[in-house]
Formats: C-alpha cells, structure tokens, sequence
C-alpha cells in the first residue's frame, strides 16, 4: 500500500527505523598505517628530504612524530578515498629539494615530506612538512607535523660545509657539527608489523657536503652522494631522498596505504588502484602501493 500520508513524529521515527536498521550503519573495526610521499634531497650542499608524514593506529605501534598509536577506528559501510601519494622529483639544478604528496585513506591524511635545503647565490631555505628537509650551509631544518614526523638537521657554516639529514618519522636529521667528517645521516624511520613482519619505513635522506663524504639514511631514506647522483628514497616507504654535491639529488620515495578488516569483509577498489592483499591473524590486510589519481575510492561493506 502506497504511504499517502504521514505525520511529522511518524516520518521521524520512519526515518530513525530505517537509519537503524539500514545497512549504511554497519560498521567495520579498521587498522591502518598512511604514509605519505617523501621529498628529494636539495642539490649544492644540499640536505637530505624529508621522509613523508606517518600515521598508524595499530596497538602497540607508534605513529610519526614521537606520537603514540592513534585511536581506534571504525568505518561505515561505504565508499572512501584513497590515494598513494608520490615522492618529490630529483632535483637537477641548484636548487631545494622538492615536496612529497599526501596519501590519504578515508578521513585519514598524511603530509608529503619537506624538500631539503640547498646552497647557490644566497641560502635555500629547507622545506617543512610531515617531516622536514635537511638545511644548507648554516641555515636550520626544516620543521615536520605534529603526530607524523620530526624535522630536518641543521646545515653547518664551517670550512666544510656539512648539510643536515632529512627529518623521519622516527628521529630528527642528524644537524653535522662544525669540522664534521660527513653531511647529517637522516633521521630514522618507524617499524610496524601491519603486513605481517616488522618494516622500518619513512627514513630521511642522507645530507650532502661540499667534498668529503655524504651523510647515510635507513629505513626507506636515500644517502646523500658528493660528485654522483645521490640515492632516491626508496618506493613505497616514503623515505627521503638523498641531497647532493655537484650532481642530481635523490628523488622521495612514494607513499603506501595499508588497511585491516575483518576476514571476509567485501572490499572493492575503483580503476586506478594497484594494490595486493592477504589473510593475517583473522584479518583481511590491503596494501595499496599506487594509485593513477588522486580520486580513486575503496568501498567497504
């Protein structure tokens, strides 16, 4: 029988049942770890980029920045965003290193890395962002987002020019003393177990310096270079990438999104999404490594 007719109270508790019972409020508990894409390292005296912003609520884990795990999370049944966020270019002429991009998993985003610093005509400033680029000659790191990554070392002044590693995830990018031996290592990244075994990742890249040797990296950072082509971060990881002297910096690694849902829980993806998936104790683990734009969706339930 057609409804030809209802009062206000009826509609709203019309409304209330259907809400209640409909299947749009079914809810699915999620685990997630969003990294975002990492920066380049600067080229001339250039410091080490930034590994990009890390955000993780996996109990016992720890996000970027020093936090701990963010809070539980559960999803409705629907279709979110998604995005893998790609690494800085290398840089191939004097100047800062270039920015990460954002990843993004439903309402959870990630900053993309800081460029690091360089050293031309007059100082180039490092850049912020989820965590920060090493600095040039004399000029400090740049600063990482709260809960997703420490900032970048500081460049030195001295006769040897030593420039700052890139800020991770986990530590802040080594700031060289005055004299030092080699450019600041970046800073480390941080270990989660979400794919099933531990995986360091979000490493900053390693700081150039005007001869000599070049800082170090880890966990998906890039090692600066002196004379050569410095090291990229690595894929997937969101590390940072190397800075240089007198070559091509090293590009940001990308991104990676990485979700949990109950086992059996219909998932879908739209065109566009590159990602594999597993059964890990009792969850349905999705690892998403590229995405073709920055539109596509998951959908849920």
């Amino acid at each position: 029988m057609a409804v030809t007719s209802m009062s206000r109270s009826s509609i709203r508790d019309f409304a209330r049942g259907n809400l209640m019972s409909g299947p749009g409020l079914k809810t699915f508990p999620v685990e997630y770890l969003v990294i975002a894409g990492g920066a380049s390292g600067g080229r001339q005296i250039g410091g080490g980029g930034g590994a990009g912003g890390y955000r993780c609520n996996v109990s016992g884990e720890n996000s970027g920045g020093g936090a701990s795990a963010e809070a539980a999370l559960s999803l409705r049944a629907g279709t979110y965003l998604v995005t893998v966020g790609a690494g800085g270019p290398a840089v191939t002429a004097t100047n800062p290193g270039l920015a990460g991009n954002a990843s993004i998993f439903a309402q959870i985003a990630t900053i993309g890395g800081g460029g690091g610093g360089a050293f031309g005509a007059t100082n180039y400033l490092p850049l912020t962002g989820g965590s920060g680029g090493g600095g040039s000659l004399g000029t400090p790191g740049g600063v990482g987002a709260t809960g997703q990554g420490f900032a970048g070392g500081a460049g030195n002044a001295s006769s040897t020019y030593p420039a700052g590693g890139g800020g991770g995830a986990g530590s802040v990018g080594q700031s060289p003393p005055s004299g030092g031996s080699s450019g600041g290592d970046g800073g480390s990244g941080v270990s989660s177990s979400i794919t099933g075994s531990s995986v360091g990742r979000a490493g900053g890249g390693g700081g150039a310096k005007q001869s000599g040797t070049a800082g170090g990296a880890t966990d998906g950072g890039g090692a600066g270079a002196v004379g050569t082509t410095a090291t990229s971060g690595t894929v997937n990881t969101g590390g940072g990438g190397g800075g240089s002297q007198g070559a091509n910096s090293g590009a940001g690694g990308s991104g990676l999104v990485v979700f949990t849902v109950p086992t059996g829980t219909p998932i879908s993806f739209s065109a566009g999404v590159t990602q594999t998936n597993s059964t890990i104790s009792g969850k349905d683990v999705y690892v998403v490594t590229a995405t073709s734009t920055t539109s596509e969706t998951v959908t849920i339930g």
